[in-house]
């Protein structure tokens, strides 16, 4: 299991708290740090069944830079948000928890860190 985290977000911490109350192995991921490519990028967005967009901080200042509230919400423009996130890795919703079975979640409540973990023996 893999946890793209921001040290500084509460979120994150909290999920790496539950994680390791639940005694989880992971790796984290300092996305920041090591910003995914646009192929990690789509790879996680499949993996989540989820759009750039939806995991798109709009609130954050570099994406009123961007004009990123306007910008079109379609496959065709799929591929610009995707270069948007990698190119400025603070735009991305966090904390991101991949599996080695191929699921992923962003684990913004516990009950979504939780549904990362294998079930009880």
């Amino acid at each position: 299991m893999e946890i793209w985290i921001n040290p500084a977000c509460s979120k994150c911490r909290s999920a790496l708290s539950l994680l390791d109350a639940e005694g989880a192995r992971y790796t984290v991921r300092r996305y920041l740090e090591q910003p995914p490519t646009v192929a990690e990028l789509a790879g996680v967005l499949e993996r989540l069944g989820l759009e750039p967009w939806d995991i798109t901080r709009l609130g954050e200042p570099e994406a009123a830079r961007l004009g990123m509230d306007a910008w079109e919400r379609d496959a065709a423009r799929r591929d610009r948000w995707i270069r948007a996130l990698a190119d400025h890795p603070a735009l991305i919703q966090r904390p991101i928890i991949t599996a080695d079975d191929g699921t992923a979640v962003v684990g913004r409540s516990p009950e979504a860190v939780r549904s990362m973990l294998p079930p009880p023996d």
